[in-house]
């Protein structure tokens, strides 16, 4: 699975996640009990995570959709986008 960032200084990086399900909040533990970055959407294609979108908690849901529409995610991974549970 692909981990999509969207703003703060990784904005528009990538990297491979290990794991059926992504992590809610990356890195998982920072040790200053604050995460950097929140999930904000999956792409799932014929059942399977295969990428994550997130961003910083401060960033609006709406800012992060228009951003990942204008990136084409979904399209570029073949995949359905879904809200992340909260």
């Amino acid at each position: 699975m692909r981990a999509l960032f969207i703003g703060g200084t990784v904005d528009n990086s990538e990297l491979d996640l290990d794991g059926a399900q992504p992590p809610v909040h990356y890195p998982e533990n920072t040790g200053g009990g604050q995460p950097r970055y929140r999930l904000h959407h999956i792409g799932r294609r014929d059942g399977a995570v295969v990428y994550a979108v997130y961003a910083p908690s401060e960033l609006p849901d709406a800012e992060v959709e228009r951003i990942a529409k204008e990136r084409g995610y979904a399209r570029r991974f073949h995949a359905d986008a879904s809200e992340a549970a909260a």
